[in-house]
């Protein structure tokens, strides 16, 4: 019982029960006594009704009439007095109903008589200082009887209030319950749960956070394994051409002058390895939040000079026309040099991976207002405005464009747009003048740095 009341139908059905209590007394505290108040009102105004025909009997010229009205009275308990001279024909009568018929006015009043409380009514007769007095005794106990005449009414209506608490309950828990399976199913890794849109206002809303949910978890676990099967792919590559050229090694199937040419290509794939590799773990970093930064103030004209003159040999051999744009005036931000720098190179990979050779490549710089812009624009095949609405999430372009053509791990974009939202930037995909993809990195002033 005790596990009952803990339950939502439980505190609904003893709150809604405590209520009809409450009702139920609040409606006999103030029905009762309005009840006795009627009775009474009722009474005096038929009592002071039949001293009319009291006086009509008494002032008649028939005798026996009068006699047999005045024994109908008495046969509902109301007692008559006859005040002749200003005194009434036998004791009980408060004095000062007396001396009200005896001035000839009319009493409608409540009084002790005999002792015992009582309704008084009367009327003056003809003649001076004479009239008709008609009391009756209060009913003791009026109050319970008509209690006890409503009580079972009283105790429909309890009941009634529990049932209906009983009801509200199950319909109100009904959606919670249901939405405690879901999540429950949820947790378990089914991800086809679905709650119908029935009820309630709230009831719908609950059923379509639920319903929101496990369709983002469906969508996210099937991008996590669209983008685990790319890095999987992304590491078997380099892997697979080091277990051969190994082997090759190993078999002395290589020798002499191949070997050198056979080392390279093993370094080559084993920097990739590493590259992948510190791209996963920065990224995983950033998710944790516990990415160290070392917040400067940083010449972004500088910087993105330094980056042009690293990446100019690697586009001079068959690449891209890398030219560099920058003020005359410096551009300082508040920011990571070392991370902006990887950023840079990440959108240099990119681009290099896809822009066909003697096509622009662009590194610019230039003020906005309050901060530090970059700009990397290149002549390549560019993003549909598909493409560019999903271009930083993990892996999204990778599985678009794998197998049509050069693609990387997918890690790069999601990389760099962690890193710049956490040095509080903002970085943006757009169509570039030159025809290709265009970049824009915006870094807040050295006012505005970032968390570090």
């Amino acid at each position: 019982m005790r596990d009952f009341f803990r339950t939502l139908t439980g505190r609904a059905v003893l709150v809604t029960a405590a209520t009809a209590v409450v009702a139920v007394i609040v409606t006999a505290m103030v029905a009762v006594p309005i009840a006795v108040r009627s009775v009474n009102t009722q009474v005096r105004a038929e009592l002071m009704d039949k001293t009319a025909l009291a006086v009509e009997s008494l002032t008649g010229e028939r005798p026996a009439a009068r006699q047999r009205i005045t024994d109908r009275l008495r046969a509902q308990d109301i007692e008559i007095y006859l005040i002749r001279n200003g005194r009434p024909d036998r004791d009980g009568l408060p004095p000062r109903v007396v001396r009200q018929i005896a001035a000839g006015e009319t009493v409608d009043l409540r009084a002790q008589v005999g002792g015992r409380p009582s309704f008084v009514a009367g009327r003056p007769l003809p003649g001076a200082s004479n009239g008709v007095v008609l009391t009756r005794k209060v009913a003791s106990g009026l109050g319970m009887r008509l209690f006890r005449g409503v009580w079972v009414a009283l105790l429909a209506g309890l009941l009634g209030g529990i049932l209906a608490g009983a009801l509200l309950a199950r319909f109100v828990s009904r959606p919670i319950g249901l939405a405690a399976a879901a999540a429950g199913r949820l947790s378990a890794g089914d991800r086809s749960v679905r709650i119908a849109r029935a009820g309630p206002a709230e009831a719908i809303r609950l059923a379509d956070a639920i319903n929101q949910l496990a369709g983002a978890l469906q969508t996210s676990e099937g991008r996590e394994r669209d983008f685990l099967l790319s890095v999987s792919h992304e590491l078997r590559t380099p892997l697979a051409t080091i277990r051969g050229y190994a082997e090759a090694l190993a078999d002395g199937v290589i020798s002499g002058d191949d070997t050198a040419a056979a080392g390279s290509t093993v370094l080559a794939e084993a920097q990739r390895l590493d590259r992948l590799i510190s791209d996963l773990l920065v990224l995983s970093r950033l998710e944790a939040a516990d990415l160290p930064l070392d917040v400067t103030d940083v010449d972004l004209g500088e910087l993105v000079r330094q980056a042009g003159q690293a990446w100019a040999a690697r586009c001079a051999d068959g690449g891209p026309s890398l030219t560099v744009e920058t003020p005359d005036e410096p551009v300082v931000v508040g920011t990571d040099p070392g991370r902006i720098r990887q950023v840079l190179d990440g959108l240099c990979e990119n681009a290099l991976r896809v822009v066909p050779a003697g096509a622009p490549l662009i590194f610019a710089v230039r003020s906005g207002e309050g901060e530090g812009i970059i700009e990397v624009r290149d002549g390549g095949p560019g993003f549909t405005d598909d493409d560019l609405a999903v271009a930083f999430e993990r892996g999204e372009l990778n599985r678009r464009y794998r197998g049509v053509r050069k693609v990387g791990s997918g890690l790069g974009l999601a990389l760099a747009a962690r890193l710049v939202t956490r040095l509080g930037g903002r970085i943006s995909a757009g169509h570039a003048p030159e025809g290709g993809a265009m970049f824009t990195v915006a870094l807040p002033g050295r006012h505005g740095h970032g968390d570090g």
